[in-house]
């Protein structure tokens, strides 16, 4: 059974999300949040698969929540999907280098929002090729110097290049056939490094991928 935190300071929205995915036979609502602090507070307390956590929130907003979430090494197993109004939210950047798994509008089809739950909890990307451009678009506006990331040293020649093109925004379907090699080969090859790097998920692999200088602006195409 996949659990689910709701934070949003709407009860109408909590209310339709609750319906929605209590109708699921392997989903349930763990928990509601009506701010950012009292999602925290959830979140320690109920240790839910999911928060789905809206953005623009009184007391705490959803950012300053997410970090407080991804910063405790005790809820490494929480994953945070960000709710926005619009898929060009301005906050969608600093959304992923907080720590969320990724994000949704809050419009998305409730078919949509469901596959979303499913795949975060199975550690599949939920990000578009076309929102993680935007991201490394983002990173080279912001461009420093290649950082020294922990665990790069480890990877091997292939997991370099499978993190690589995970971070210019290829499904694992998209890499095996670029490397022609078998969907579970190359998603063996993300998952080994993920844990090498410590990284949470895939979007924190894209964040790792630019910020070692595996991805560069020209990539962007």
């Amino acid at each position: 059974m996949i659990r689910v935190l709701l934070a949003d300071d709407q009860a109408l929205v909590r209310a339709g999300f609750r319906a929605l995915l209590d109708a699921q036979p392997d989903i349930e609502v763990a928990g509601e949040a009506a701010d950012g602090a009292e999602a925290v507070a959830q979140v320690r307390e109920l240790r839910p698969d999911v928060a789905l956590m809206d953005i623009r929130m009184p007391v705490l907003d959803g950012l300053a929540a997410t970090r407080r979430i991804t910063d405790d090494q005790g809820l490494d197993a929480v994953k945070v999907v960000m709710l926005t109004t619009f898929e060009l939210d301005e906050y969608v950047f600093e959304a992923i280098r907080s720590g969320a798994s990724g994000f949704l509008v809050k419009d998305t089809e409730p078919d949509e929002l469901l596959r979303a739950v499913r795949a975060v909890v199975a550690g599949d990307a939920l990000l578009s090729p076309g929102v993680t451009r935007r991201l490394i678009a983002e990173f080279a506006a912001r461009s420093k110097a290649p950082a020294d990331v922990v665990g790069l040293g480890e990877l091997t020649e292939r997991e370099r290049e499978v993190m690589a093109l995970v971070g210019i925004g290829l499904s694992n379907e998209e890499i095996a056939r670029r490397l022609v090699v078998s969907p579970l080969t190359a998603k063996t090859h993300v998952s080994r490094t993920m844990v090498k790097l410590g990284a949470r998920d895939r979007a924190q692999l894209v964040v790792l991928a630019y910020e070692s200088g595996l991805v560069r602006p020209g990539w962007l195409g």
